[in-house]
């Protein structure tokens, strides 16, 4: 009979018992409400996160008032994991996309865990590099491609993150990580509507056809995906 996960959130998961066992004393689950800011561009990190459901968002905000998504984690990654590694300073802001439960602590164990551990320090390498391949492919895609195959991308990540078909989003907020005016959302929307790909009504969307919209999704889902795979898996 197979052991139970010890966590649902995919990076505690894949400790080995000695690293699980230092942070542990160390958890603590909290609830993680829409749109919460758990980090600024510029602030301190002062705790890490374990998305066990939800995603968080990492979007850089611009001197216009406007953000825009440089990759989202959920179950499959950590939020905050730089400040192990001497980045003390967030880059980018951190904000919950959609509600979910995490395990957080504070980053002074978190970093005596990485100082401490060759092979926690090599599992953090390897989500950084993760979330670096998500910042650059985004910045390309957003630079290249049209803006329907990108919400494409963007409802295939998150269906992905949250197992759900149907995914919760103000058109405010789906406006800032697509990059686009939020009066273009419902044009945007109403046109994979008409392909039969999604059902849209405001703050709602859902996935009808999974196979038309991968393959209305440009290369940058499947790149990211694959990246994905093999530094993890």
């Amino acid at each position: 009979m197979a052991k139970p996960r010890r966590s649902p959130n995919n990076f505690l998961a894949s400790l080995s018992s000695s690293d699980f066992k230092f942070l542990q004393p160390h958890l603590k689950l909290i609830e993680l409400p829409h749109e919460a800011v758990l980090f600024e561009t510029g602030a301190s990190v002062k705790n890490v996160y374990f998305p066990h459901s939800g995603i968080i968002s990492l979007v850089v905000p611009l001197s216009g008032g406007q953000m825009i998504e440089a990759a989202m984690i959920g179950h499959d990654s950590v939020v905050g994991a730089s400040s192990a590694l001497d980045g003390r300073i967030s880059l980018n802001n951190g904000i919950v996309q959609l509600p979910g439960a995490a395990s957080v602590m504070p980053v002074v164990p978190f970093r005596k865990a990485a100082e401490q551990s060759d092979t926690f320090r090599t599992a953090l390498i390897r989500h950084e590099q993760v979330l670096f391949v998500q910042a650059q492919q985004s910045a390309a895609c957003n630079a290249s491609h049209k803006v329907e195959a990108r919400m494409a991308r963007w409802l295939l990540r998150a269906r992905d993150l949250s197992s759900e078909d149907t995914i919760r989003l103000t058109q405010e907020f789906f406006s800032q990580m697509l990059g686009v005016q939020r009066t273009h959302v419902s044009t945007i929307a109403n046109s994979l509507q008409k392909l039969g790909l999604i059902k849209y009504n405001r703050g709602h969307v859902q996935i009808t056809d999974l196979r038309g919209l991968r393959d209305e999704a440009c290369e940058c889902y499947k790149t990211v995906k694959s990246h994905y795979d093999r530094l993890l898996h």
